[in-house]
This record gives C-alpha cells, structure tokens and sequence, in this order.
C-alpha cells in the first residue's frame, strides 16, 4: 500500500503539470538542456568529441524551437555584445534553421487559403528556413514568379508558454541579483515578447511591405523597392509575394565583376533608410545581408518587414538632431538628445555624459570606412546609457544595430568612403535634416 501512495505523491504532480502546455515545456526544455548537458561532459571527460561551448547553446536553441532561435538571431546580429565565437555559431540561426516538412507546408496553405492554393505551383526545397517561418519558391497560373512564406506548425502556442517561462525567471532574476536588475530582465522579456508577437501576423508584414514601397514613391526612390505582395493569397500564417530575382548586398565578388556602381548604390540605399526614419517615422529593423539585394534589373531590393521600427513625431525629430549633432560633431547637443531619449533623472551629470561621448565618437568621424570601427559602438552606447542611468528606447537600440549591418557593407563595397566627410554624402544628410527638422 505504501508504494501505491508514493507513486501517486509522485505522479499526480507531474500529471497536473503535464495537463499546461507550460508544463509539458518546462520538461521538454529540462531533457533537451540534460542532453547536451550529458554530451559536454562526456566531452570533456575525453569519452566523445569534445561539443564546444556556443555549438552546444546553438543545438539546445535549435531543438527548443522559434523562440529560442529568434533569441539566437539576436546574438548573431549583435557583434559587440557577445564574442566571436557565439556571433559566428549563431549565424546559422538566421537563415538555415531546420525546415519542416514540405507536406506539412502544403497542409497549412491550403487550410489557409482554400482553392487557390491548388493555382500554385510550390517548390518542395525551401529557399530559407528561419525562426518563424520558411519560405518556397513558387509559380501562379499565369506563370508569374513568387515566393510563399508559411509559419511554422503551432508555433503561437509554443511560443506563448515560452514567454511565461521567460517572464518567470527574468522576475525571479530581478528579485534575488541586483546586477541583472540593472539590466532590467523583465523589460528585455517584454521587449522580445512585443517584437515577436509583430512577426506572428503576416498581414501586418504585408502593409509594412506596402507602406515601404508607397514611402519610396513619394520620396522618389524608383530604385529602391520590396516585393508586391499578392493579397488575395496572404493570411496571418502565409505570405505570398513576388520573387526577387538577384544577389546579396555582401556578394562582393558578384558584385565587383557587374557593372553596378556599387557604392553610389550603397549611398542611395542607406539615404533611402534614412529619409523613412526622418520623413516618416518608419524603417526596416532587420537589413542583414540576407534582406538586402542588388536586383538583376539594377534596384536595391528590401525583404522580410517582419520587424519594423517606428518613431512618433517627437522621436523623429530626436533621432534626426542625433544624427546631425554626430555628423557635425556637436557633443554636448549628441548628450543632450541622449538625456532626453533616455529620459533621465534630474541628476545627470551633462558634462561628464559629453566627454564620455566625444571620448567615443570623435575618432569615427576622422576615419573611413575601412578603418571605423562600428562594432564598438552600439556597446559604447548602451555602457555611457549604463553608467548614467539612461533608459534608451528599444527603437534606438535597434536603429543603431542597422547602422553596424550599413558599416559592414560599407567596409566591402566602400572602403576609402567616410559618410561625415564626403560633399556627397553630407550635403544630401544636412538637406534631409533642414527638411525633417522643419516638417517636426
């Protein structure tokens, strides 16, 4: 009788926990992290090849699901913040993700879409397979060429018990360490969890997409573009688009041997960008080289608006005296804006803020292209935001890691370039600011 008893006290509460979806995670998530656990010692205990460190956090991300991969994606798009060796592994999680089945796929778009699913013709390899979703190549009736990007299976549900874990321990973090309170662990999580929820409806990625290529017509940028979107076969879980025919923007080679002025491409590109942030209040939170091509046809095309930040009129008009106060190398005006997106208290020290800041940026604007060193400066940022208490806005943050994306490309296609010097480059910036700053 005894056994009985304490088989049920065992079991009853794992059945109970077994019954959420919270529940059944947290197991899962404990036996994948026991297994690669399990495979590191065995490593090191010389009894199996040794798994290096960011290769086993990378396959524990992989087999945990989207939420932990987007959280790998972050890694892999923040040099700077983490070393080498984990921005490098986790470069895998931007694009080639385990894809799920091809049937799997096609069952999700014919639940979504009815009999026009049955009008495409789908490529059963996937293009890319990403956190949230992967896309296909495919052909409509007429013969036109597209692209369909479906949502991983039951990927809400998933997602949303990983959150509540999240949100749980970044609490619990909170409460027991105050150097991780510093770092404010449950707005991160809610952070994370705003931006993903975004990237869940591919409707709301579709007028992103929409709203981007009506901004380049007004601004006159019949060069720089995003797919059209085919409405009639877009829903929450699918989005289908025209198929961009091209290569990468970090496809030196390619692009060295074309006839393509590289970098008066470039320069139109990040000038596009700009002018969203300024004029609209809007832009592309994501321009890894794999969203950013030189189209056959000569344009730059943008892909995948899943994340998109916005800035509200009085935003704009901060970031845009930002940018001219850096450009010009006015510190104490570049403090200044700090302190106000940052929202301050009372007792911050302005000028010890404008030294710290003159102390990291002066050197950049002396230099080009090649010899900067912008993977320093999102770090640079968020340590002065640190030191003096300031709580810059995620939208900032996010604005600064495109601008490390920009660096990059530049560094390839533009090497003897410096922006803040150049007539070129400074003449069209001050006349976008004069603009921006007076529409504010």
């Amino acid at each position: 009788m005894g056994w009985i008893i304490a088989a049920v006290a065992v079991l009853l509460p794992l059945l109970v926990l077994l019954s959420f979806r919270v529940g059944r995670r947290l197991l899962s998530t404990f036996f994948i992290a026991a297994k690669y656990g399990t495979l590191y010692l065995t490593g090191v205990l010389h009894l199996t090849r040794r798994l290096q460190r960011p290769m086993m956090l990378r396959l524990i991300f992989e087999d945990l699901g989207s939420t932990y991969i987007k959280l790998g994606q972050i890694i892999a798009s923040s040099p700077g913040l983490f070393t080498d060796r984990y921005v490098d592994e986790f470069r895998n999680c931007l694009d080639r993700v385990r894809p799920f089945p091809f049937e799997r796929a096609m069952s999700i778009l014919r639940e979504d879409l009815g009999d026009t699913a049955l009008e495409l013709v789908v490529e059963s390899q996937p293009l890319a397979s990403a956190s949230i979703a992967q896309v296909h190549g495919a052909r409509d009736e007429a013969g036109e060429d597209l692209v369909v990007k479906i949502q991983r299976p039951e990927i809400q549900g998933l997602i949303e018990a990983d959150l509540t874990i999240m949100r749980f321990w970044a609490r619990v973090a909170a409460a027991l360490l105050p150097t991780v309170r510093l770092a404010n662990p449950v707005g991160i999580v809610e952070d994370f969890s705003k931006t993903i929820h975004e990237e869940l409806d591919f409707v709301k990625e579709g007028e992103n997409i929409d709203e981007f290529n009506r901004i380049m017509g007004e601004l006159g940028h019949d060069q720089i573009c995003a797919p059209r979107v085919d409405w009639p076969r877009t829903t929450r879980r699918v989005l289908t688009m025209e198929r961009f025919h091209g290569h990468n923007v970090d496809d030196v080679e390619t692009i060295r041997a074309s006839t393509v002025d590289a970098e008066g491409k470039l320069l139109e590109g990040m000038r596009a960008w700009f002018q969203c942030v300024m004029f609209y209040g809007l832009f592309h939170g994501d321009v890894h080289a794999g969203n950013l091509m030189w189209l056959d046809d000569g344009r730059i095309g943008f892909l995948d608006f899943g994340i998109v930040g916005r800035f509200d009129s009085q935003q704009r008009k901060m970031v845009t005296r930002y940018v001219m106060s850096f450009a010009t190398g006015q510190f104490q005006q570049l403090a200044e804006v700090m302190v106000e997106m940052g929202s301050a208290t009372a007792t911050v020290d302005v000028q010890q803020l404008t030294r710290d800041v003159e102390r990291a940026y002066a050197p950049l604007r002396q230099m080009n292209f090649a010899e900067m060193k912008y993977i320093d400066l999102l770090p640079n940022i968020l340590r002065m935001a640190r030191r003096h208490q300031l709580r810059l806005p995620r939208e900032f943050v996010l604005i600064v890691k495109q601008v490390l994306y920009f660096d990059r490309y530049a560094k390839l296609l533009a090497p003897d370039l410096n922006v803040f010097t150049d007539p070129r480059v400074f003449s069209a910036l001050a006349q976008d600011v004069a603009r921006a700053l007076a529409q504010a």
